[in-house]
C-alpha cells in the first residue's frame, strides 16, 4: 500500500471494512476484532491511528510486538485459526500497521471463550439472535434451512393423493407396494425429522404449508406506474400452497400482468408474450428454491409498467457473486428442496438457469444486497412501441 492510498483511506473514516486503533496490548481484544471481520465481509485494522483518522505512528519496538501479537491472537485466540496479513505503511506522521483480514470460509468464527462477534457498522457486537447464528452456520454448510423441523406438522398434514402420484411417477410403484409406514418413508426421503415434516417436506407435499410457514409465500403486486409508492395497482395476490402450485401461480400472475404481442400473427391470435416465458420460469424457480428460508419474509413479485422485479430473501450465499452466477456457477443453499424441485419444476440445478434467462432476454439486472439481505432480479420490459414491433 502506498502512502497516498493510506492517506485516502484514512480520510474516509471508519466503516464496516475499516477500523482505526491507536494500539493493541491485549490478545483477546484483538481476537474479537479479527473474529468480527472474519464473520462478516473482511476488512482492515489500521493500528497507530486515532478514531478521527489522524496518525500517531508506531515505533520499531511497537511493530515487532504487534506482529507477534497479531500472529498469536489469530492462531491461538480465534477458532478456527485465521491468517491475517500485516503491512507497515509509511505516513508523514509515522508508521501505520495495516492488518488485513479476509472474509472467512469456515464461519462462524469465535474467540477462545466461544463468543461469536460480527461487525455492526464500524463497531462490533455479539451475534445473539437465533436467526443470525443459523445464517452463520448455514454459510459454513453445517446446517441447511430446508431440513429444519416444522413444529406442529407431521405425516397427517401430507397431501396423500399428490404425494402418491409423485411417488409412483418417480419410483414406478405405489405407496401400498412399497410397504413402509408413511412416516418412515418420509424420513428415508429426508422430508421428515423426528416425526415432524421439515421445511422441505412441508413446502413440497403438505396440504397447506402456509398455516405453519406463513412467511414463506409469494406476495405479488402489479402496479399501474413505475414506483412502488404508487397506491394504484392492477392486481395483488398472496400466493400460497405447495411449492409447485406457488410456482405455477406466480408464473401465471406475471404472464397475466404483462403484454402479449401480435407480431406477424393474425388479429384474433393470442399473440406471443412480450418477454419469453422461460425467463419467468427460471427466475421464479430460482427465487423459490434458492431463497434463504432462515429469513422470515416472502418472495416478492412486483410488476411495474417498465420492469418486473423478483425479490427473494437472502443475499447470494458464501462467496458467490453476480459475475459468478452469470458464468454458470452455483452454490446450493437448500439441497433437499433442490433435489426434489428438479422433479417437480422446470429446474435443472446445474447453475444454468440464469444463463438461459439471459440468453432469452439479456435485459436483466441482478442486485445482491448484503445490507438488506436480499437478492433481486430486475427484468426490463419493452416499451409499448417496442412491443408493437416485436
Amino acid at each position: 500500500m502506498e502512502t497516498t492510498e493510506l492517506i485516502d483511506l484514512l480520510s474516509r473514516g471508519e466503516d464496516s471494512r475499516r477500523q482505526f486503533k491507536e494500539n493493541f496490548t491485549n490478545a483477546d481484544a484483538l481476537a474479537a476484532e479479527i473474529v468480527a471481520f472474519s464473520n462478516t465481509a473482511g476488512g482492515q485494522i489500521f493500528i497507530g491511528v486515532r478514531n478521527d483518522g489522524s496518525v500517531l505512528g508506531l515505533s520499531g519496538a511497537d511493530i515487532d510486538r504487534l506482529n507477534q501479537l497479531v500472529s498469536n491472537s489469530a492462531s491461538q485466540n480465534v477458532r478456527p485459526a485465521v491468517n491475517p496479513l500485516t503491512e507497515n505503511v509509511q505516513h508523514p506522521n509515522g508508521t501505520v500497521m495495516v492488518v488485513t483480514i479476509a472474509e472467512g470460509v469456515s464461519k462462524p468464527y469465535m474467540d477462545k471463550d466461544g463468543t461469536i462477534w460480527v461487525k455492526s457498522g464500524s463497531d462490533k457486537r455479539r451475534a445473539t439472535s437465533r436467526e443470525e447464528l443459523r445464517r452463520l452456520f448455514q454459510q459454513a454448510g453445517l446446517v441447511h434451512a430446508d431440513e429444519t423441523p416444522v413444529a406442529g406438522m407431521g405425516a397427517g398434514d401430507v397431501d396423500i393423493p399428490y404425494f402418491e402420484a409423485f411417488f409412483e411417477k418417480q419410483f414406478g410403484e405405489t405407496l401400498a407396494q412399497h410397504n413402509l409406514p408413511l412416516p418412515q418413508l418420509l424420513t428415508n426421503m429426508n422430508l421428515m425429522n423426528h416425526g415432524q415434516l421439515n421445511v422441505a417436506g412441508a413446502l413440497l407435499f403438505a396440504k397447506a404449508p402456509q398455516y405453519a410457514l406463513p412467511a414463506f409465500i409469494v406476495k405479488a403486486v402489479a402496479f399501474v406506474g413505475t414506483q412502488i409508492e404508487d397506491e394504484r395497482y392492477i392486481d395483488s395476490r398472496d400466493i400460497t400452497g405447495k411449492l409447485a402450485d406457488v410456482f405455477q401461480q406466480a408464473l401465471g400472475f406475471i404472464v397475466a400482468n404483462t403484454r402479449a404481442t401480435q407480431g406477424e400473427q393474425g388479429f384474433d391470435s393470442l399473440g406471443q408474450p412480450e418477454i419469453p416465458r422461460i425467463v419467468w420460469e427460471e427466475l421464479v424457480a430460482n427465487a423459490l428454491i434458492h431463497r434463504d428460508y432462515f429469513v422470515s419474509a416472502p418472495v416478492r413479485v412486483l410488476v411495474f409498467a417498465d420492469r418486473v422485479e423478483i425479490i427473494s430473501p437472502g443475499h447470494l450465499p458464501n462467496n458467490l457473486t453476480i459475475e459468478n452466477i452469470k458464468a454458470g456457477n452455483s452454490n446450493i443453499r437448500n439441497p433437499i428442496l433442490a433435489s426434489f424441485a428438479a422433479k417437480l419444476l422446470p429446474y435443472r440445478g446445474l447453475g444454468s438457469g440464469i444463463l438461459r434467462a439471459l440468453r432469452a432476454w439479456p435485459r436483466i439486472e441482478f442486485t445482491d444486497d448484503h445490507a438488506g439481505n436480499l437478492f433481486k432480479a430486475t427484468v426490463s420490459r419493452p416499451t409499448a412501441q417496442m412491443a408493437q414491433r416485436e
